[in-house]
């Protein structure tokens, strides 16, 4: 198959493999169950890399069947030639595809469809043709007919002219070899459509060669476009001589009449159409690069490390309406609500303080998540100054509570907390988003959350595809306990859609919990294949089998069962088995221990962390998030101070670091390193701890430089 071969020299992947993975996926399986548990047959293709291989199959696959269509269309015109077809099959991108079938595509009346009409047609190949002697004026005589609407011969010269303009435009390696010479010389051009001083002034004179513009100026100034800001072109140089190379043949008497023509073309049909592809090219490479980079800033943020174990005090800040508090508990378990007034314009300070220290020592609270919102800052200040006078050691955090407001107007977040209002499910959310991150915002849309660029500007389908699948990707490769986890959380999970996550909250209501988990294949509607997909990323904890709280497949617990056997670890303590497994297994040597459970390589590397630390949490692994006891505000701020702060964005241009001022400072890409960086996302991610310094900071414009250099440049 031509798409084996494509696939395999694009991915680098063997073609044995591509043949695996293609099976996999037209088989029904899931790119979470593919990767984690068919890596013999990918070559441990990671989630990531399959959803590009199952994306650039699907294009291919769109590719051939279009090519298929448009064959099959000029073969009913009777126009379908071995050279052309071959063109066709040879194409290597839709686009290429669709200027070859340009000529033979139906066409709404245009001005060479009414000249052919008027049977201007036999005049126009002539001309085009260029003979060497002949007579304009006398040959366009011949076809004057003032019923047909060719009142002189200048009227069946421009009507031939239109001919050949758009025969001029519909040839395909012209319209490619424009394209490709507009790009590498050509450049984006922005002028100001508006006198007034917007976020576009930047882009009101400004241009830039088109294959080096970056993405993220890209969608600025689509946007300013949109916003009627800006008026935005493609400038080019001269491409005439192209034209007259292919179509105008020196030495005959129609040549120049030829020339005018191409130049029509030009700037009538051809220009305004490549400029339109062009531009359409360069936004679905940016907003590529940008749903990519929302992605990535996506999965670090719903994988960063929860906060177990703690009781957490949320403070949900406003003005007028106060202060709305939750307390929960380790489990996510609501203890307490209420309300304080400590900001303007009630400024109850110390009745507000008296009920957080009161509460702190009655629910032996150990941290406070404060949302970023509005009033933000002076709840941050009113927190840090009470907690001094706390009984007990309390750290706080302010936490992003983009999509708080989303969730508790939701359906979803009624249907939890019936008995709250909507600003008190905004506080709980707001607590549960410290205590583990991926379980609270999976119940918000991910567009919602704030970590992206120009997300509205984006095609909804594939973003919403690419978002989608980040957030399985995070759910499967955490795990997900079977018996606690909300149906939002259930329907990430590989082979389980809200239906069935449904019917399995139902389920564990009516039994009260799940026991062991081939109790699954007894959920309405989830069957062998859908138990097959999900079984290993479901955990019981304190189950029956303590296989069941791990990321071993039920397929393979012969496998695991037969490892701690020739390991002597079969009757072993769990701590025993933590401390040991390992340096059997490489005193027994991996690859006997594979053939010896029938296994891969691949799954036997895995089950083993797996079979030492059953329940394990794969973010426990990650820096603990950073906590705060004491805050600074603005004007605190010096040139040359070293402060520690945790990333919030990552952009093309930088990052954006919360350093415990209420606003982030940016860090551009030139301060990211010592060393040259190509792109942000190389050298930091969202959640990240990181050490910077402060460069400058304007407190007019609340604008903070920092860089993380080491060098002082």
């Amino acid at each position: 198959m031509e798409e084996l071969k494509i696939l395999s020299a694009e991915f680098k992947i063997r073609e044995d493999l591509v043949g695996n993975i293609i099976k996999l996926i037209d088989d029904g399986n899931t790119i979470p169950f593919i990767a984690r548990y068919r890596k013999e047959m990918t070559g441990s293709c990671d989630d990531q890399v399959l959803r590009e291989f199952a994306d650039r199959l699907q294009y291919l696959r769109n590719l051939q069947k279009r090519r298929e269509e448009v064959c099959a269309s000029i073969e009913e015109q009777g126009k379908l030639t071995e050279e052309l077809k071959s063109a066709i099959d040879a194409a290597v991108t839709l686009a290429e595809v669709e200027d070859l079938y340009r000529p033979y595509k139906p066409k709404r009346r245009t001005r060479a469809t009414i000249a052919k009409e008027k049977g201007l047609e036999p005049l126009a190949l002539h001309l085009f043709g260029q003979e060497k002697q002949g007579d304009l004026l006398a040959e366009a005589a011949e076809y004057v007919d003032a019923e047909k609407g060719v009142e002189s011969a200048e009227d069946a010269l421009a009507g031939a002219s239109d001919i050949i303009a758009e025969m001029v435009s519909d040839d395909a390696a012209l319209r490619k070899q424009l394209k490709e010479k507009i790009f590498a010389e050509g450049l984006l051009r922005s002028d100001a459509a508006t006198e007034e001083d917007t976020v576009y002034r930047l882009y009101y004179d400004y241009e830039e060669p088109l294959r080096k513009i970056p993405s993220h100026r890209i969608l600025a100034v689509n946007r300013g476009e949109k916003e009627e800001k800006l008026k935005v072109k493609i400038l080019c140089g001269e491409v005439s001589h192209l034209m007259e190379s292919q179509f105008v043949r020196s030495g005959s008497y129609a040549a120049e009449f030829v020339r005018a023509a191409c130049e029509d073309a030009w700037s009538r049909l051809i220009f305004p159409s490549v400029e339109r592809e062009l531009r359409s090219d360069l936004f679905a490479s940016a907003s590529e690069q940008a749903i990519k980079m929302f992605g990535m800033n996506l999965k670090q943020l719903l994988m960063q490390p929860p906060v177990k174990g703690k009781v957490v005090l949320a403070v949900d800040p406003a003005y007028r309406t106060g202060c709305k508090l939750a307390v929960v508990d380790p489990t996510g378990m609501v203890l307490d609500t209420g309300v304080i007034y400590p900001t303007p314009p009630q400024n109850k300070t110390a009745e507000s303080a008296a009920k957080i220290l009161q509460w702190i020592d009655k629910y032996k609270v150990d941290c406070i998540s404060i949302g970023n919102g509005t009033a933000s800052k002076e709840a941050e200040i009113f927190v840090a100054d009470t907690i001094k006078r706390a009984s007990r050691k309390v750290t706080y955090m302010v936490v992003s509570e983009a999509g708080a407001s989303v969730y508790s107007a939701s359906k979803l977040g009624a249907e939890e907390f019936p008995q709250f209002d909507v600003s008190l499910r905004s506080a709980v959310s707001i607590a549960r988003r410290l205590q583990d991150p991926l379980a609270e915002l999976v119940k918000i849309d991910p567009k919602a959350i704030g970590v992206g660029q120009y997300q509205h500007d984006m095609p909804p389908a594939r973003l919403d595809e690419t978002l989608t699948g980040v957030v399985e990707d995070c759910v499967n490769s955490v795990g997900v306990d079977l018996n606690t986890a909300s149906p939002s959380l259930l329907s990430y999970v590989a082979g389980i859609n809200a239906g069935i996550a449904k019917n399995i909250v139902a389920y564990r209501d009516e039994t009260g919990g799940f026991t062991e988990r081939k109790q699954l294949l007894k959920v309405k509607k989830l069957g062998v294949k859908a138990f097959e997909q999900c079984a290993g990323f479901l955990r019981i904890p304190h189950g029956k089998n303590p296989l069941d709280n791990t990321a071993v497949h039920p397929e393979s617990y012969p496998a695991a069962q037969k490892l701690l056997e020739i390991l002597a670890l079969s009757d072993a303590s769990p701590e025993t088995v933590h401390a040991e497994i390992v340096s059997r297994v490489e005193k027994y040597g991996r690859a006997k221990a594979a053939e010896a459970c029938g296994v891969g390589l691949p799954t036997l590397n895995d089950m083993i962390p797996e079979l030492a630390r059953p329940g394990r949490d794969i973010r426990d692994d990650l820096p603990a998030p950073l906590l705060r006891s004491d805050v600074m505000d603005l004007s605190d701020l010096t040139e040359g101070m070293v402060l520690k702060g945790t990333v919030r964005n990552v952009i093309d241009f930088g990052a954006f670091v919360d350093i415990g001022v209420h606003q982030d400072g940016l860090v551009h890409i030139s301060q990211l390193a010592d060393r040259y960086v190509k792109h942000p996302s190389d050298v930091v991610k969202v959640g990240d701890v990181v050490e910077v310094r402060v460069l400058s900071v304007d407190v007019a414009k609340k604008r903070i430089s920092l860089t993380m250099r080491k060098d002082n440049k």
